[in-house]
């Protein structure tokens, strides 16, 4: 093993948090250094330059000054990933190590070494060591030596035969409780008589397979059981009854309920992909049908909420790629609901700390980190999330603690699938069958069984074991060799595919046997296995991520293997299709036979559940308001995290990659975080679409279940009600369902909920649930002192509406104008001026739940109302829109304020009612902006409908929200007061998890004489001056630069297409294995992305497979030197060409690009200038400054020191600067989101052909996908230019 000290672990601002956090459990501890230390596995002995090449590689990051010596002096704490793990900084570090030509390199390893200074008592090392390390993926050893572990070698363990012949059920409930099976009485009697039956003893493989397919997470067996309530017997299932609806319902429902996601139809448009043959993108016009899907991963978040929510969203990408015979995932949504957060800095008068055990983390800890995990994954895979919620919900009612210890954790999105390719055949026996991804490890033990259970049930090792770790990177190579699979069309060779989730192989490979109609025999030892000393059960049934399986047809194998070797994505073909429905699992190293089953054993008999039940219910309180003042109830509600504002959540999430979205959770010139649906286009020559929104109300669940339902459904409605969509039948919905099932009164509530919107609301909305999950252990259980305490969740419903859009261009957005002439605010009402106060925020944030929920009135005026909207909508006659939901009309009509930045005046003479009930009840209804010429009108067809209506606010212009009733004057406070206390908590957690300075300065921003993004341009924005050029129909070819983690070249694709170019998607496999030469190019992309995971730094990775090889380096070096050639990088292509500037002629003083200093992943819409400079990209478009899509963790320039950067900055050779929204060249955060020295984040050379940035102009390149422009924007975006600068500059 050799060992290489590496850069220090932590800035200066991260040590000194971690610090305090030390000094705050051992007083004693003075000081705390870290640094990084990477460790070798080698055959044999490198040569001196493999060493230097070597030692290059692992140099990388931000340059930082040397650790002084006595930092060394401290105890050294070692972590490193947990032994017989490999970590994915591992895979993809080996993976450049091996590009690079260092073959002798078997595996890279890093840990951090961190030396703590000053005596520390042995009573506090546990604590201690809690904070430096993530137990369940890694582990603490006391010197470098001790790192051999990771390296070391075990022969494979043997399976293990459960003696049930001999000691007959003891012995299967012996293994029930040993290996955490989760197996129900009448499940171990069916196991008894199936393997009595076939006279042997089970193996522990068959028995953890068993219990994985037949886990509630797996089964939905209470979804599927029988019901008797009070003694009645119930003659539907819950299942029957949510496919009641689409019974009753269906229309362009393509596929439901069997297979991965469900299918809707979509719009026509042109689907841009990469030609199979000579990979020129082109268009091709067909259905574009939409996918959706939505998971939840609640146990393995609440137990460690980076990975669990991290793989929460990569198993539900799985879900969306895995659907028909192969799909693309396209948009996601993440949500959260967690108890009280408690944050120390922020203490709230309702929240109470109730405690937790130790085996979960906090809310808190969740809020810090999970959102981070789910924003990772789908970031670095290459989807936009956009959407979402965050509810917490903790409070003692009716005698118990109430609240969401185990929380929700929601992972969803839709995606887009060739209409050939929807349906799943039945395959022949003599498929093969195939893993598609990463290789087993020993993480994910019985995951579906674990989240089958209250939490607190199984023993603590079992839950640690039971969560996975992600490796996006590798997920996006599989989606890649997926996308060239479906690209074939009728020769996709795929026949039929899975994606791998609870269970493993053990679920994955069994079901796709069983959905293909065959059964299957399996060679265990051909499954890719990094860890060799596993067991046969833990081969089978780990739930390693990022993983899918198929059939493919023995004639097809050859072109499916070639695209996986493009992609450089492991598979294996680990089996074959046979006819008998046997599955045979063989191990030729034992010469064994883990798994030898009958199909039927594992599938066809299990007990059907019986769920014999009573009604419970509680005396609810009526609402006791006396004493409440208005000004204190605005105070509480506005910050109750269910109300304030989400931006903490947000911003972390790529929210424009794909160069598709529409729109983002930012809105308005001020990119205030209030969108109530998300939307994107079909395709880049389409203004069709797609849209979805959420809806839950779950703490009315404890007032009246059914209600809860209900308006979860319809807060759903009014949110997707702000895109352009044709009938209210075109809706699809996605329910997910939590409950404490065995909770007293729980399971009759959930039936009741499910009959009220399965049997009654959807059937008389004419809408469809095709899709949902269920989660039936939502509750904690401990001990404290030797007393029980436990928090059960409500009932809880969470909606997800998915639509086809007709114009995405019509989205409605809460932005309140000021430069549309007289202007009011109609308030409609579904509430029907019942201004019912029960379980809403008001509420709760005086620690009382009221007596009498809000409820959906009127199916048909719920219908009347969305009909009424999109005719406006339609007409033009509303000008901004927004929902009521949690906060009630008091939130809707602020954040409208924050989004418009102008003052309001608001009226409550037209309705009638108190001011509380008014301002704070959650009933349905919306807010809409509208000119004083349509107000009567529009009041009138509302009235016709007998939804009451009434004006309730107008636009005051003096920054101040004010609030009049009966003349007087109830409440005045300053815009800018109230938008801060919004906004606290979000900059709170944000100051606590990332850099605390850029946080705070991004909090101290929030001052209302900010004039907002703005425009100004030097050139005319319709002016095509590619358009002669394009007219010859000469299109030069123009390289689509990509390495394996590279996600945004389709979009880059679709941006040089437009202009003129025949854009070819070009791997770096293509280039190394000589299918493809550069010489063959005019131009050169390097493509943004996460290459190689951003592991050895950001686009180091990736240039250094270029500097490494000499064919490489000797073929970019020549046509970066040809001077008809011109070179652009952006994002992580920009990262990777700064590396290669000794290549790149003129090049030779540019900067590296580092880690952001909010040491965070920025998601913005950031406003810039392009500066006088040589680029021939940027021709004509000096001195314009304008908004540009920004997505990046590493953008902050870095020169070799303050004297160059000055030098540089005034070389004439900065093509791009940061500007605040005064038009001012910036360093303050989030206008610079990096901390960039002079704002830069563009650069060019002397002869101007090589041009890099960190922003995404081929993401904004049409004017629909700028999250703001100005209104006489038509179809070209202001970027567009720069593409077509290009056109010119090579004719």
């Amino acid at each position: 093993m050799l060992i290489f000290r590496g850069a220090p672990a932590l800035s200066e601002f991260r040590k000194q948090k971690l610090f305090s956090s030390l000094k705050a459990i051992e007083p004693a501890i003075v000081g705390v250094y870290a640094e990084f230390v990477h460790f070798a596995e080698v055959d044999g002995d490198l040569s001196d330059s493999e060493s230097e090449t070597l030692q290059s590689l692992l140099s990388y990051g931000p340059k930082a000054s040397a650790p002084k010596v006595d930092e060394f002096e401290g105890e050294l704490r070692l972590v490193v990933p947990r032994p017989g793990t490999i970590s994915p900084w591992s895979s993809k570090a080996t993976d450049i190590a091996h590009n690079v030509g260092l073959s002798s390199v078997r595996r890279l390893e890093r840990g951090v070494a961190y030396y703590l200074q000053g005596e520390m008592i042995e009573l506090h090392r546990e604590a201690i060591e809690a904070l430096l390390f993530d137990r369940m993926t890694e582990t603490v050893l006391s010197n470098h030596s001790e790192a051999e572990c990771l390296f070391s070698h075990h022969e494979p363990a043997p399976m293990e035969l459960i003696p049930m012949l001999d000691q007959g059920r003891e012995a299967l409930v012996q293994a029930n409780i040993r290996l955490g099976l989760a197996l129900a009485d009448d499940e171990i009697d069916y196991l008894l008589a199936s393997f009595t039956g076939l006279n042997r003893d089970p193996t522990d493989v068959e028995l953890m397979m068993f219990a994985q397919a037949n886990s509630e997470h797996c089964r939905h067996k209470i979804f599927n059981a029988s019901w008797t309530i009070d003694g009645k017997d119930q003659d539907i299932s819950l299942f029957g009854m949510i496919k009641n609806t689409y019974e009753l319902g269906g229309e362009n429902v393509l596929s439901a309920y069997d297979d991965n996601a469900s299918v809707i139809a979509g719009s026509e448009a042109g689907r841009f992909f990469p030609n199979p043959e000579g990979k020129v993108y082109g268009y091709h016009h067909e259905p574009v049908h939409i996918l959706m899907k939505v998971e939840t991963h609640n146990h393995p978040t609440a137990i460690a909420p980076f990975p669990g929510a991290g793989t929460g969203s990569g198993g539900e990408i799985r879900d969306e790629g895995a659907v028909g015979r192969g799909s693309k995932p396209k948009v996601g949504l993440t949500g959260f609901t967690v108890s009280n957060l408690n944050i120390p800095e922020l203490p709230q008068p309702w929240e109470q700390n109730y405690g937790k055990p130790d085996r979960i983390v906090t809310a808190l800890d969740i809020m810090v980190e999970a959102p981070i995990g789910g924003a990772a994954f789908n970031n670095e895979f290459g989807r936009p999330n956009l959407c979402g919620y965050f509810r917490t919900f903790e409070q003692d009612v009716a005698g118990e603690r109430r609240g969401y210890h185990k929380p929700i954790m929601i992972a969803g999105g839709y995606g887009n699938i060739r209409e050939e390719h929807i349906e799943q055949f039945e395959f022949d026996p003599g498929c093969k069958l195939i893993v598609l991804g990463g290789p087993a490890m020993l993480i994910g033990l019985g995951g579906g069984a674990a989240s089958s259970m209250a939490s607190g049930s199984s023993a603590e090792d079992l839950d640690f074991a039971s969560v996975q770790r992600q490796n996006p990177e590798i997920e996006r190579r599989c989606q890649e060799v997926i996308d060239q699979c479906w690209q074939l069309g009728g020769d996709n060779p795929i026949a039929f595919i899975h994606d791998v989730g609870a269970g493993g192989l053990s679920n994955a490979f069994p079901e796709l046997a069983k959905d293909g109609g065959c059964g299957a025999h399996f060679e265990l030892r051909n499954i890719p296995n990094d860890e060799p000393g596993m067991s046969p059960l833990a081969i089978w049934c780990n739930e390693a991520q990022e993983r899918y399986v198929m059939a493919v047809k023995p004639e097809d194998v050859a072109a499916f293997e070639a695209i996986c070797q493009r992609e450089r994505c492991p598979y294996a073909v680990v089996g074959e299709s046979t006819a008998d429905k046997h599955l045979l699992v063989n191990d030729q190293y034992f010469d064994a036979k883990p798994v030898d089953l009958p199909m039927s054993v594992l599938f066809g008999k299990a007990p059907k559940m019986h769920r014999d039940v009573t009604t419970h219910s509680h005396q609810a309180t009526p609402f006791d308001w006396s004493g409440i003042s208005l000004e204190d109830a605005i105070e509480r509600v506005i910050q109750h995290p269910s109300v304030a504002s989400k931006s903490f959540l947000i911003t972390i999430g790529d929210r424009s990659i794909t160069g598709t979205v529409a729109r983002d959770q930012m809105v308005g010139p001020w990119q205030v975080p209030v969108a109530d649906c998300a939307v994107t286009t079909a395709s880049y020559d389409s203004y069709t679409g797609e849209a979805m929104a959420m809806g839950e109300r779950t703490p009315l669940a404890l007032l009246n279940a059914p209600a809860s339902g209900r308006m979860a459904i319809g807060e759903a409605i009014t949110n997707i009600a702000a895109s352009a969509i044709g009938e209210l039948s075109d809706i699809k919905l996605s329910a997910n369902w939590m409950c404490a099932a065995g909770h007293p009164g729980e399971d009759e509530k959930l039936f009741r909920t499910v009959e009220a919107v399965g049997m009654e609301l959807c059937p008389e909305l004419g809408i469809t649930i095709p899709v949902g999950k269920d989660s039936m252990s939502m509750r904690t259980t401990w001990q404290k002192d030797g007393e029980d305490k436990a928090v059960t969740s409500p009932l809880s419903l969470i909606i997800t509406a998915f639509s086809p859009v007709q114009d995405v261009r019509k989205t409605l957005t809460p932005q309140l104008r000021v430069d549309r002439g007289d202007t009011v605010l109609l308030y409609i009402d579904l509430g029907e001026n019942k201004n019912r106060l029960g379980g809403s925020i008001l509420t709760q944030v005086y620690n009382q739940m009221g007596d009498v929920a809000p409820d959906v009135n009127s199916a048909e005026k719920l219908k009347g109302f969305f009909d009424t909207i999109q005719s406006a909508n339609n007409a033009g006659e509303i000008i901004a829109y927004h929902d009521r939901s949690d906060g009630g009309l008091l939130a809707t009509l602020v954040e409208m304020s924050f989004a418009g930045h102008v003052g309001i005046d608001i009226c409550l003479d037209d309705q009638p009612g108190d001011a509380l009930s008014l301002l704070f009840n959650e009933e349905l209804g919306a807010v809409i902006q509208v000119s004083t010429d349509f107000v009567e009108n529009i009041k009138y067809r509302f009235s016709v409908l007998d939804i009451p209506v009434s004006t309730v606010a107008r636009l005051n212009y003096s920054d101040s929200i004010e609030i009049y009733q009966d003349g007087a004057r109830l409440y005045s406070h300053s815009c800018v007061e109230l938008l801060r206390r919004w906004s606290e908590t979000s900059y709170q957690i944000q100051a606590r998890r990332d850099n605390a300075q850029c946080a705070q300065q991004e909090f101290d921003g929030l001052f209302l004489d900010d004039p907002g993004l703005n425009v100004g341009l030097t050139f005319d924005i319709n002016d095509n001056v590619a358009a002669p050029y394009i007219g010859r129909e000469i299109r030069p070819r123009m390289a689509i630069l990509r390495e394996q983690g590279v996600n945004g070249q389709v979009e880059m694709a679709a941006a040089f297409d437009r202009a003129g170019f025949d854009a070819v998607d070009v791997h770096m496999s293509d280039i190394l294995s000589g299918r493809v030469v550069l010489e063959s190019f005019k131009g050169l992309v390097a493509c943004g992305g996460f290459s190689y995971g951003d592991v050895l730094g950001a686009g180091e990775g990736w240039a250094k497979t270029v500097l490494f090889n000499a064919k490489l380096r000797d073929q970019f070096q020549q046509f970066f030197y040809r001077n008809d050639t011109f070179t652009l990088g952006v994002c992580n292509g920009c990262q990777m060409l700064s590396n290669l500037k000794t290549l790149i002629p003129g090049a030779e003083h540019w900067p590296r690009f580092v880690r952001n200093l909010s040491e965070q992943f920025e998601a913005r819409f950031s406003l810039v200038r392009i500066e006088p400079s040589p680029s021939v990209l940027l021709q004509g478009m000096v001195g314009s400054h304008m908004p540009i899509a920004v997505a990046h963790g590493e953008g902050r320039v870095e020169f070799v020191n303050d004297t160059d950067a000055q030098a540089f900055s005034a070389s004439g050779e900065v093509a791009l600067r940061y500007l605040d929204n005064f038009n001012e060249v910036t360093e303050v955060y989030p206008s610079n989101p990096n901390g960039s020295a002079m704002g830069i984040t563009g650069v060019t050379t002397g002869d101007g052909r090589a041009t890099i940035m960190m922003p995404h102009p081929e993401r904004v390149f049409r004017a629909v996908t700028n999250s703001w422009h100005p209104d006489d924007w038509k179809e070209d975006g202001a970027w567009l230019r720069l593409f077509r600068n290009a056109r010119v500059f090579v004719d």
